[in-house]
């Protein structure tokens, strides 16, 4: 008789039966006279590794699924992962900088394969340790969000929004992070208060009748200042409105505009208009009648000064890092006499969660989603009760974000990812295609055409995934049965970013 243990050792047991339920197709959805629950994971970013928030959120799922099995459901948990652009590209090019080697040392083709080459290697840590903690998923059908069928649903969703005029180019500001040299999601953005200061400039006016004061925290960025802006009630500043000022370091002229961003009670009043540079000047930029095209740009691709459109910055200025050029604005705005004061001040600065170092608002061209449209059918379907929220409390923060959403900057300056499906010739125009060889029937023989080089947003692909793991745009019998999705558990911290977009 074989003696008992003195100890419990459940890996043994767990791992044995766990692998005959999963090869004997035990989870499986195999009731196709049933009704159909269905559950899709959210995707765990290949790079990952299991934490708690996973193990609690799997662990609800599971419980669900395992439940609806037991009435007889045909039950079917969707699983994969998520190709996760940015986080997989950092992971394979620090494997190359330990080998003195760098992304570009390689085509964009040989750099891709590699990412594949560690995917197949080291890619499947999470999905190994959901196996362990024994979640009853469908692994059969395990999904990547850059496997073929699912990257082929990408390209279409893409095009149809295009076609439809719900996706567009524009020019627009982005956070940039100048260490990874990409635009990123405010998801991606984290706000650290950092000592710093605030300068107290003069700006003269071109008539000499006097100077308006502006403050700033950023005084390097007065380079590219297109107007300063006052408050249309404020009554220290109505006979000045229309009037010019002249930039000190670089003389270009400027406009005193009203507008109701200028608050009266904060500082002096006035403040200093870069909309090539500041998300909040930038709209008063627009209302102003700044076009985008004609908004100046005084930081290349890693944050150093380039010379802006009007030709205007000296020359000292260009190639200087951001600190480098606002110690050196000072000292001659000091110099000239100009500066009236600073003041030490906490600041809130936005740093990128991965590279670590400053974003800069940054004014570029990419593509943007018409989220606002977008997102009226989604309010409704909440408000209407065809989605409900869980908590209910949740409700407040999925409208307030979608009442109040943005254009939605949906392309990356990344290699790994889907690639966008545009082609320019040589003439700016653009066309949008499923594959080459239609962008080339749309443009004509013998236009050259150019792939744009960028990549889509993460939450982009991820945001097809209660479809696209279904089969779609192929109508699938697993589609027809199991689309819409019963039931989504996620964080709380992706409500807005991947729940309200998939809805």
């Amino acid at each position: 008789m074989t003696e008992l243990a003195k100890t419990f050792d459940p890996s043994a047991i767990e791992s044995r039966w766990y692998g005959h339920w999963e090869s004997t197709g035990a989870f499986r959805p195999s009731r196709p006279d049933s009704e159909p629950f269905t559950i899709v994971m959210p995707p765990p970013n290949v790079t990952g590794s299991l934490h708690i928030g996973h193990a609690l959120d799997n662990t609800l799922q599971d419980i669900l699924i395992r439940h609806a099995r037991l009435q007889g459901k045909d039950a079917l948990w969707v699983c994969g992962t998520d190709h996760a652009g940015i986080a997989t590209q950092m992971v394979v090019e620090r494997q190359l900088n330990e080998h003195q080697q760098k992304r570009t040392d390689f085509t964009r083709e040989d750099f891709i394969a590699k990412v594949w080459e560690w995917k197949a290697e080291s890619g499947g840590a999470i999905t190994g340790q959901l196996r362990r903690l024994g979640a009853s998923c469908d692994w059969a059908n395990e999904r990547f969000t850059m496997d073929e069928g699912f990257s082929n649903a990408v390209i279409k969703v893409f095009v149809e929004l295009y076609n439809q005029g719900l996706l567009y180019r524009d020019k627009r500001l982005v956070n940039w992070d100048p260490g990874l040299k990409t635009a990123i999601s405010d998801l991606e953005v984290e706000t650290v208060e950092v000592n710093g200061k605030f300068w107290h400039l003069k700006y003269p006016l071109e008539d000499g009748s006097g100077n308006i004061s502006v403050a700033t925290t950023r005084p390097e960025t007065m380079l590219a200042d297109m107007a300063v802006a006052v408050n249309g009630d404020d009554p220290r500043y109505r006979a000045v409105i229309g009037k010019l000022v002249r930039l000190p370091i670089t003389g270009r002229l400027i406009p005193v505009i009203a507008d109701e961003h200028a608050d009266p009670e904060l500082g002096s009043g006035a403040v200093k208009i870069t909309p090539g540079h500041d998300f909040n000047d930038f709209e008063v930029g627009k209302r102003a009648g700044f076009k985008p095209a004609d908004m100046l740009n005084m930081l290349d691709a890693e944050a150093r000064v380039v010379q802006t459109a009007d030709g205007l910055i000296p020359a000292e200025f260009l190639g200087l890092a951001v600190k480098e050029a606002r110690d050196k604005v000072v000292t001659l705005i000091d110099a000239a006499g100009l500066l009236e004061k600073v003041e030490d001040r906490v600041i809130q600065t936005p740093f990128g969660d991965r590279s670590g170092v400053v974003i800069e608002p940054w004014l570029t061209d990419q593509w943007y989603v018409d989220a606002k449209t977008l997102a009226q059918p989604a309010i409704e379907a909440v408000r209407s009760g065809a989605i409900k929220v869980v908590p209910q409390t949740w409700e407040k923060t999925y409208f307030n974000w979608m009442e109040n959403i943005q254009p939605w900057c949906v392309s990356r300056q990344l290699w790994w990812g889907h690639q966008i499906p545009a082609w320019f010739a040589d003439d700016g125009r653009v066309f949008v295609a499923e594959n080459e060889a239609e962008a080339q029937a749309l443009a004509g023989a013998g236009v050259t055409l150019t792939r744009d080089p960028d990549v889509l947003d993460t939450w982009f692909s991820s945001a097809l995934w209660p479809f696209g793991t279904l089969g779609w745009p192929e109508e699938t019998m697993a589609l027809q049965r199991h689309y819409p999705n019963d039931v989504l558990i996620s964080g709380f911290d992706i409500l807005f970013f991947w729940d309200a977009r998939m809805v």
